[in-house]
């Protein structure tokens, strides 16, 4: 009996639920109109009639102002303007400071004889720059912040005009950290979804990992949704860096899959599923963010060889320089050259398992050091038999080549009964947060 209540009120949430987000704008109008309709009547019931308040006739004497003071008034205000751009590797002073609305000599002057301005403005693409301006397009202040490589804290860079001219500034400071809220809709994958939504895309590969088990997002259809929750590190408000996946959810092909993040006191963190279960792989998806196959665990034609040979591994297509990790917790068992090969970087893993990462550009681990899945161990290259940039990469189980596809198998435990009640209580808020997502883009899009 109790369970057939359960589920008539589930059913009956669910339509409401459903009526809200067909006809929102509509629901939307008959609330305003009853609340409008019942203020009317409570005021018509409770107040005095109109003609029975006592009337009152207020005069005061004003002196108009004249033309002339008028346009004092007018000359002498002023306001402040705000522009915000990226910075460009082929930045020059005269161009940033156009780009920023800045039509002011002195200061373009300044930044071009200035190799602290030039240092902080034009050492690196992609800083964020913020200028102050008076209507005249005369800079006030101008502003940027960066991360420093292996640096825990950020870099502010600051030009303001003072009484005697430009004076410059370089501080340290410390990121304050937040989380943000994101969602959006599938139109064609996942990437340009996360891209409109303005979702980093350390952010957006981290959805992929966590969900390669449930959800294949090179097949993502249109009309599936994303929603995520994920911490960010900010400088004077302005997010300068994205961390952790706190929680997220996919809703694909009518189901829908959650994942919230959990370490318990004194052990390592994870992602499980809302009830409990790990959704932690023993080998991440792809070793490499971002990119394509470009050859498969088949039977080819070699590039280089020009005959009919087995391909052990997939080729991953990525620009030099790109990023290589491993798939798997486990120990380097040969970091170095192998004719074919190039620089190659073999990781051994548990139960006679390998793993093979070809043609790299640059290794950055060493035989015998403890690798952690997701740690970068060199980078994209094109060494060895290549005929271009790309990863080969390929695995073993006690010597024998497998494909690589099929090595993403569940690797972690459920939540233990001790640390349930406090897994159960984050997973509550995780959900409340993924809904208010949701309810955001739900909102835009109507």
């Amino acid at each position: 009996m109790i369970n057939g209540i359960l589920a008539a009120e589930e059913l009956l949430a669910s339509r409401v639920a459903y009526t809200f987000r067909t006809y929102p704008k509509q629901i939307t109008a008959l609330i305003a109109a009853a609340l409008l309709s019942a203020g009317t009547l409570a005021v018509a019931s409770l107040g005095p009639d109109a003609s029975d308040l006592p009337v009152q006739q207020v005069l005061e004497a004003t002196a108009p102002q004249s033309f002339a003071e008028q346009s004092e008034s007018l000359e002498n205000f002023s306001f402040t303007l705000f522009r915000t751009d990226i910075t460009r590797s082929s930045d020059t002073a005269e161009a940033l400071l156009k780009r920023l609305g800045i039509s002011d000599p002195a200061a373009t002057a300044f930044v071009r004889g200035s190799s602290e301005a030039r240092n902080a403005l034009f050492a690196r693409a992609g800083r964020t720059v913020t200028a102050e301006a008076t209507q005249e397009n005369q800079l006030k202040k101008l502003s940027a912040r960066w991360i420093p490589d292996g640096d825990g804290g950020f870099k502010r860079f600051v030009i303001e005009r003072t009484p005697v001219g430009f004076v410059a500034l370089t501080e340290r400071d410390t990121l304050t950290p937040g989380t943000r809220l994101a969602s959006g809709t599938i139109r064609t994958s996942l990437f340009a979804a996360t891209d409109d939504s303005r979702v980093p895309d350390a952010v957006a590969s981290q959805l992929a990992d966590i969900f390669a088990g449930d959800v294949d997002v090179r097949a993502l259809r249109k009309g599936d949704r994303f929603a995520v929750v994920y911490e960010t590190f900010e400088a004077d408000g302005q997010a300068l860096r994205s961390g952790r996946v706190l929680s997220a959810e996919f809703e694909s092909g009518g189901k829908v899959h959650q994942a919230v993040w959990f370490q318990p006191p004194g052990q390592k963190g994870s992602y499980y599923r809302p009830n409990g279960d790990s959704l932690r792989k023993a080998y991440l998806s792809s070793p490499v963010e971002f990119s394509r196959v470009s050859s498969g665990f088949a039977m080819r034609m070699h590039p280089i060889l020009n005959s009919w040979r087995q391909h052990n591994g997939i080729d991953f297509a990525a620009p030099t320089g790109t990023a290589v990790r491993s798939v798997g917790d486990g120990t380097v068992d040969f970091a170095g050259t192998q004719s074919g090969y190039g620089n190659i970087v073999i990781i051994k893993h548990r139960n006679n398992q390998q793993t093979a990462y070809a043609h790299l550009s640059r290794i950055n681990v060493k035989a015998g050091e403890s690798i952690t899945q997701g740690q970068t161990i060199g980078a994209v290259g094109s060494t060895g038999w290549a005929t271009g940039p790309h990863l080969h990469f390929e695995f073993r189980v006690n010597g024998e080549y497998q494909d690589p596809a099929s090595i993403a198998q569940e690797g972690g435990a459920p939540i233990t009964a001790a640390v349930r009640p406090a897994f159960e209580r984050m997973a509550v808020g995780a959900r409340t947060e993924l809904a208010a997502a949701f309810s955001v883009v739900q909102a835009s899009a109507d």
